[in-house]
């Protein structure tokens, strides 16, 4: 019974690989728009500042209000900036695979598929994630209302 339990797992598991697709950085078939690359552009020099520790400069992109979900917790601003500039998590290096963007009146949602490479307390983990990312225009800029770190397998598509 549990070898055949275990067997349509596996079954399962090889009939959903064969059915995954592979893709490329983009936002959807069309272009993005102007408003829509403008959020793409913010989030990729997110990665950066973060990578750099910029805690200045994402100071200034945090909504007061924001919250970050990660694979050990749920938190806020202050204690994300506060993890960011102690390097209790580094996030070396963010390689984006595909974005997908939408926008509803003055809020943009983008979804990005990663790997990210992180020293976590002082190890190295590389790890796929799909990122969800809140962003609110508030007078001529954005600000990041939500940030939140999903763990999937590499061949995760973004439906677009």
């Amino acid at each position: 019974m549990k070898v055949s339990i275990l067997g349509l797992c596996f079954l399962l598991i090889g009939i959903q690989a064969s059915f995954a697709q592979t893709s490329t950085a983009s936002t959807s078939l069309a272009a993005p728009t102007k408003a829509e690359q403008e959020i793409i552009d913010l989030s990729k020099q997110k990665w950066q500042w973060m990578a750099d520790k910029n805690v200045d400069k994402l100071a200034q992109l945090f909504d007061e209000k924001s919250k970050f979900v990660h694979m050990s917790g749920t938190w806020k601003k202050d204690e994300e900036l506060n993890i960011i500039k102690t390097g209790s998590i580094w996030y070396k290096q963010a390689d984006v695979h595909d974005v997908a963007v939408e926008l509803f009146d003055n809020t943009a949602i983008i979804w990005s598929r990663i790997t990210l490479v992180a020293m976590v307390r002082g190890t190295e983990a590389k790890t796929e994630f799909t990122v969800t990312e809140v962003y609110k225009k508030q007078g001529r800029s954005w600000k990041m209302l939500a940030l939140t770190f999903s763990s999937v397998r590499d061949m995760h598509v973004i439906k677009h």
